[in-house]
């Protein structure tokens, strides 16, 4: 079966990008590298000026065909270069006769300067504070950026929605499917009546905050990709970089609250909902993996989705979220 990437080969990429950058006087140099993505397809390019044989690289991102309209991505782009003018550190979209997002041959790309730097999990409470200035910069700036175009994360279009997709396109095994609709329908209720009860603004946040979207460049941490930029709780970017113990967990969200403080009040009534975001976005993974299958990348990169071992292991998961919506939340201790 064909799918949508298999037009985008090599030359199309490249021709893709020289037909932007060629009338700016630049060219691709040949060297093209595929990048670590599935969403979208990624890679690092090398461009020659026409008076410097030197060779830069940047990154060329080709949206996944029908997923976004271009309103949508254009405000994804709007809060990175809004952001940059805040002198933020996040990694947008470079502007090119008053444009980010280009087409060609039915494919939507964006170019992005690259930035070299490592990633990692964050060990020491100074980056966790460092981050929690960076995030309360962020979220300041989201204030003043227009997001109607950006969808909502809430636990019908995350937890309810990727059920009722799951169910009704025949992925979960047969004998396993009673398991899963009753599990996924009782943490569902649970997750809704929590949000109902706690009635958390939605405000326009990264979204997808992790180690594998952060840089960090001569102590700075850089970050990429709000392609998945939307309106949720404040708290969706602040409970993924938390990891450990609960005691280790304890002190970094103190250390987050500390430098977030320092530009916007820290969002404590929402600290409720770390679990309910964390389910939340387990129960979306596996429909988002559901909806790509056709996708040939996302069957190599994840040959362990929809085999019946796989669905065992999501129900003991949603089993877990279940258990865990139960235990005391985390604290913002002093």
């Amino acid at each position: 079966m064909s799918h949508d990437y298999d037009r985008l080969t090599p030359d199309t990429v490249l021709n893709a990008i020289d037909s932007i950058l060629g009338p700016q006087g630049s060219l691709t140099s040949g060297h093209q590298m595929a990048l670590n993505s599935y969403e979208n397809r990624v890679y690092q390019i090398g461009i020659e000026q026409e008076d410097d044989e030197q060779v830069t690289q940047i990154i060329a991102k080709f949206y996944r065909p029908k997923r976004w309209s271009d309103a949508t991505i254009l405000q994804e782009h709007n809060f990175a270069l809004e952001a940059m003018v805040d002198d933020i550190p996040v990694i947008g979209p470079m502007v090119i006769n008053d444009k980010t997002l280009f087409e060609f041959e039915g494919f939507r790309f964006a170019l992005f300067p690259r930035q070299g730097g490592r990633s990692g999990q964050i060990e020491d409470l100074a980056d966790f504070e460092q981050m929690g200035r960076l995030l309360g910069r962020l979220h300041q700036t989201a204030n003043c950026v227009p997001c109607d175009a950006r969808p909502d994360m809430t636990p019908v279009t995350f937890a309810q929605n990727s059920r009722q997709f799951l169910l009704e396109n025949d992925f979960i095994e047969p004998d396993l499917i009673p398991a899963y609709e009753s599990v996924s329908l009782d943490l569902y209720n649970i997750l809704q009546e929590r949000w109902d009860n706690l009635q958390p603004s939605l405000k326009l946040v990264h979204g997808d905050i992790h180690a594998g979207n952060l840089i960090w460049h001569q102590q700075q941490p850089y970050m990429l990709d709000l392609d998945d930029c939307v309106l949720a709780p404040r708290i969706q970017d602040i409970w993924m970089l938390l990891h450990g113990e609960r005691d280790q967990m304890q002190a970094q969200l103190a250390a987050i609250a500390k430098g977030y403080e320092l530009f916007l009040p820290f969002p404590t009534s929402e600290l409720p909902l770390i679990e309910v975001l964390r389910s939340m976005r387990l129960m979306h993974y596996s429909a988002w993996l559901a909806k790509r299958w056709e996708d040939p990348a996302f069957k190599m990169a994840f040959p362990w989705f929809n085999s019946a071992r796989y669905w065992s292991e999501q129900i003991l998961n949603l089993r877990e979220q279940i258990a865990a919506l139960q235990e005391p939340q985390l604290q913002l201790i002093d």
